[in-house]
Formats: C-alpha cells, structure tokens, sequence
C-alpha cells in the first residue's frame, strides 16, 4: 500500500536527479544512477602519493590528503555543490559523504580516524543557509565509515569575506586569524572536511589550530578539490 501510494505522488510530484534535472527512478534518491557512474573521481585515496598531499605539503602536517570528486567549471560537481550550497538541498552533502565514506572504507580507512571535523562557518552565515555544507558532508561520512562527527570542535570567530577570485595570498590573509578550537583533541586521529578545496588555505588555517590542540594525526577530505 505503502509503494502504491509513493508512486501515485511520484505522478504528480516528479522526483528529479538534483545533478543533471532528469527523472529518478524507484531505489535512486538524491542524485541519479548516471549521474554516479559519470562521477570524475580522484581517486586520491588509493594513490601513494596525490596532488592535494603536494599542494599542502610544507604547510600542514597531514596524514592523508583525500578529495572525492575533480571540480570543474559549469560540470556535474558544481552543478551539485551549487544545489548544496545555494540551494538548499542539504540531502546532497550527506549523500556524497555517504558514497566517498563507502568508499574509504572498502579501502581500509575506518580505523585512520577517531573523529570528523567540518571546516565551520560563521554563525551569522550558517543561519542564513540552514546549515553548514561541510558538516552535512562530515555527517554523510560519519554514517558510512561508522566514525563520528562533531561541529563544535571547531569554531570560526570573526565573518570572513568570499574566498571566490581572491589570490592565493589574499585567500590565506582573509581566513588566518578566524579559527578556535573547543576542548581538547589531544591524542585523536581527526579528519578534518571542507566542500572545496581550492589553494589549501581555509583548511591550512583551520587545520593548524587543530594540529596546536595536540591531536595525533591530521587528515583533510573534501568533496571537491579544483584541479
């Protein structure tokens, strides 16, 4: 009775793919089959060595540097982060955290981390939205590595502006001086996550006052990384 009905709303309130617009079939939710298939995954996380990990190198001590998906200009990533973000479909942050965390941990990263951390947002700015993006990814993953997530371990003090067209120097000046840490991270293994990771320089500045908290290992993950 229960599917009966579900289909005859399904008549009149089309559920549709929030990456490419199509129709969803019955078992598909969020995000189409194709749309999936068609992801352009990194697939960092089973390389020795990968571009985040450079890009970061010299500037945070990371442990694994891990991106799920290439971001690419007008492509099916910012079509979704675009949803996420502006959107208001929080449903996509979690399920993308769901299917990279699935992935992690068919390759053996449950026990890499003892707690996810999502880069956070200014309060004034996270109650505009609803909600924070990466913490909605760091809750997607927490569900399928079994690992779990806290956003109030890290807090953003002061409102940041943009960080879209700023240089790479202009990026780390605008964002050094806003992060805090709340309790002690001593002797944890954290996996630090943000949407997108452009020059590194949110996540450095985040992650910095988390390695000073005295965990034991620092990760980073993100959604996306720009190529």
């Amino acid at each position: 009775m229960k599917t009966v009905f579900s289909d005859f709303v399904s008549l009149f309130f089309p559920r549709y793919c929030l990456a490419c617009a199509g129709s969803l079939v019955k078992g598909e939710e969020i995000i189409c089959t194709l749309c999936i298939s068609d992801f352009p995954k990194t697939n960092y996380h089973m390389l020795a060595t990968n571009p985040l990990e450079q890009r970061l190198a010299g500037r945070l001590p990371v442990k694994n540097a891990l991106a799920f998906l290439k971001f690419k200009k007008d492509g099916i990533v910012q079509r979704l982060l675009h949803q996420l973000k502006y959107n208001n479909h929080p449903e996509v942050g979690l399920s993308l955290g769901r299917i990279f965390g699935h992935e992690l941990k068919n390759s053996g990263f449950v026990a890499e981390f003892d707690l996810i951390v999502p880069v956070p947002l200014h309060e004034s700015r996270r109650r505009k939205r609803g909600y924070n993006q990466s913490s909605k990814f760091a809750e997607g993953l927490s569900y399928s590595l079994n690992v779990p997530w806290s956003e109030t371990v890290s807090i953003r003090k002061g409102k940041t502006q943009t960080q879209t067209r700023k240089s790479k120097m202009e990026r780390w000046e605008n964002v050094k001086d806003v992060f805090s840490i709340s309790g002690s991270l001593t002797g944890r293994k954290i996996l630090l996550v943000d949407d997108v990771i452009t020059t590194g320089a949110t996540v450095e500045a985040c992650g910095k006052h988390i390695v000073e908290g005295g965990c034991a290992e620092l990760s980073v993950a993100c959604i996306a990384a720009v190529q």
